[in-house]
């Protein structure tokens, strides 16, 4: 069960500017921002009067809710302040061809386009009419390739690889920025577009040849695009290692605007996040599932990460939290199914899943019957917040969803009681199921409320493109893990197990590479779902998309079983103190 990350592979200043903007240069030097987050204060004990609380999984951690510093008026009137100076230069430079797209490059990775979606979206138009009309802009590749992948990305574009032509027949050789943004480009790739996955073929061959012989800053700059282009990252998380290269000479101070209204943000959102995993701990602690079923994940951090890094609008509070419950419940499940369950006991649990009917619990064992019960509740509970702030009852979708999941589940059980070795396409098609993805996703689909129609709500329960596609990238790059998730004793095997039982004289090599091709695969039909016109709003667009973002985080073990990405991610946004107790 993939989504729950078991050991069988199931699973981002001038007070005031009044200069105006000069040319940005076009350089390649990179440069990268300085960007730390202000000191959390912390203190010890439990639940007090002053709103801060101890979680007991996150251990000598204690998040508080009072940030004053950040909140206090003057604060607020100077970040205004500078938020609005911000959107004059933007009026300044959208009316320049590169200026223009350097400005949205820089705000989408700094993590606060949020704050300029009128004026992103009046210099995207633009940008489109500069990129269909005038032919004279398109002898700079570094322009060509920020300008495809803007437009792309915001699905203003599709067909601007065919009018643009391959990126192959620019000289690229010697510049540095220009290989970046067309590798940078390339992520963006959907099937049958051989032109671009040659471009970033190429790209990233001579970006790796280039390195040895540049010094510390360049290489980092380079590293971190090849490791986390930023179609395929978190902004917020990769904020700290920004390049930029297109910032030189008089427009550093146009940078250090950005970086002002970019901590003042982050603080901001920070000071938001921990209120939040104050909820959810609180939350966690009174259920009681912790206490009641031992064998079970203890992980409400973890939990919470999965929600904070799907639905990052800051708007989205009350969204997060809710996420978090049922998402704490795939893991609880998981582990039901993974490492505690008898096979009739399973068999039991998905029939009175499927019938969802209380009645029936009492044929349950006693762990069981806790499980469903807090299922129940959970379910309930969402739908009638759905019910009441958007006018529908999802109450049914929730249930069916559920349902799919632990079927997916028992399948797995089934095959490891009888020894039942299936291909790898079997295994992958069941896996994208009992991945979790889906229950996610709908509840993230209802919670949202956009767009609720007889039409979306029939998809939605279909497990779509959007929604398989995703799954697809988070089984596979589980099940490429090479180590045990949390020391449990798995029940089933993963796609590369399989694979090399299929394919009797293949290697694991030959396997790892069936799997990564099929992972990329799925990300172009991701792309494509995400940048071509689809039913779903575009919060929900950007929630599947940052669910495959966060999977490289989550999977990728190192030798001793712990995961360095995740836990960077989780001092970079949340805080150098907190402790990885809350994860494994």
């Amino acid at each position: 069960m993939a989504f729950s990350s078991s050991s069988r592979a199931k699973l981002s200043g001038t007070s005031h500017i009044s200069k105006d903007p000069d040319k940005i240069s076009k350089t390649s030097r990179p440069n990268l921002i300085e960007f730390t987050p202000s000191p959390t204060i912390y203190q010890k004990g439990c639940i007090t009067s002053d709103n801060t609380v101890a979680s007991s999984p996150l251990k000598h951690f204690t998040h508080t809710t009072r940030h004053p510093s950040f909140f206090e008026h003057d604060i607020q009137v100077e970040h205004s302040r500078k938020l609005k100076d911000l959107k004059h230069i933007f009026s300044l430079v959208g009316g320049n061809s590169f200026e223009g797209l350097v400005m949205i490059d820089a705000v989408q990775r700094l993590g606060i386009e949020y704050l300029f979606k009128d004026e992103i979206e009046e210099i995207l138009q633009r940008q489109y009419i500069i990129s269909s009309t005038c032919g004279g802009h398109l002898h700079d590749l570094q322009e060509v390739a920020l300008r495809f992948r803007l437009l792309r990305q915001e699905d203003m574009f599709n067909n601007f690889m065919i009018k643009e032509g391959r990126f192959s027949q620019f000289n690229v050789s010697e510049d540095i920025g220009r290989l970046m943004e067309v590798y940078e480009a390339s992520q963006l790739s959907i099937a049958g577009e051989e032109g671009l996955d040659e471009a970033g073929q190429f790209s990233a061959k001579m970006l790796n040849e280039c390195m040895t012989h540049l010094d510390h800053n360049q290489a980092l700059a380079i590293g971190n695009t090849l490791r986390h282009p930023y179609h395929k990252s978190l902004p917020r998380f990769m904020a700290k290692d920004v390049f930029f290269g297109n910032f030189q000479g008089e427009r550093r101070w146009m940078l250090h605007v950005l970086k002002e209204i970019a901590k003042k943000d982050f603080n901001m959102v920070h000071a938001l996040h921990h209120k939040e995993i104050v909820q959810v701990t609180k939350w966690w602690k009174d259920l009681g599932l912790a206490k009641k079923l031992p064998f079970a994940r203890d992980q409400p951090l973890k939990w919470y990460i999965w929600s904070m890094a799907c639905l990052t609008d800051p708007s989205l509070s009350e969204q997060r939290v809710e996420l978090t419950k049922p998402i704490s419940l795939i893991y609880i499940i998981d582990d039901i199914f993974d490492v505690y369950g008898t096979l009739d006991e399973l068999i039991l649990f998905t029939e009175t899943i499927t019938r969802w009917d209380l009645a029936a619990m009492g044929q349950l064992p006693e762990y069981m019957k806790i499980c469903f019960k807090a299922l129940d509740d959970i379910t309930n509970e969402i739908s009638y917040k759905v019910y009441k702030k958007h006018g529908y009852n999802p109450v049914q979708s929730l249930r069916n969803a559920w349902t799919s999941l632990c079927k997916a589940f028992l399948v797995e059980a089934k095959w490891f009681a009888s020894g039942h070795m299936p291909e790898s396409e079997e295994y992958l098609k069941n896996g994208i199921e009992s991945s979790g993805v889906h229950v996610a996703l709908v509840h993230i689909f209802f919670l949202l409320g956009h767009g609720i129609t007889e039409e979306t709500v029939e998809l939605i329960d279909s497990n779509p493109a959007i929604i398989s596609s995703t799954a697809t990238i988070l089984r596979l790059w589980d099940d490429l893990g090479s180590a045990k998730d949390e020391n449990q004793d798995g029940k089933d095997g993963s796609y590369i197990h399989y694979y090399m039982k299929e394919h009797r004289y293949s290697a694991a090599e030959e396997a790892q590479k069936s799997a990564i091709n099929k992972i990329s695969d799925a990300w172009k039909r991701l792309n494509k779902e995400c940048l071509c016109p689809n039913p779903f709003s575009a919060s929900f667009t950007r929630a599947s998309l940052n669910l495959a973002r966060m999977v490289p985080l989550m999977y990728s073990y190192d030798d001793n079983q712990r995961l360095p990405s995740l836990e960077h991610f989780i001092k970079s946004l949340l805080s150098e103190s907190v402790p990885t107790e809350g994860v494994y």
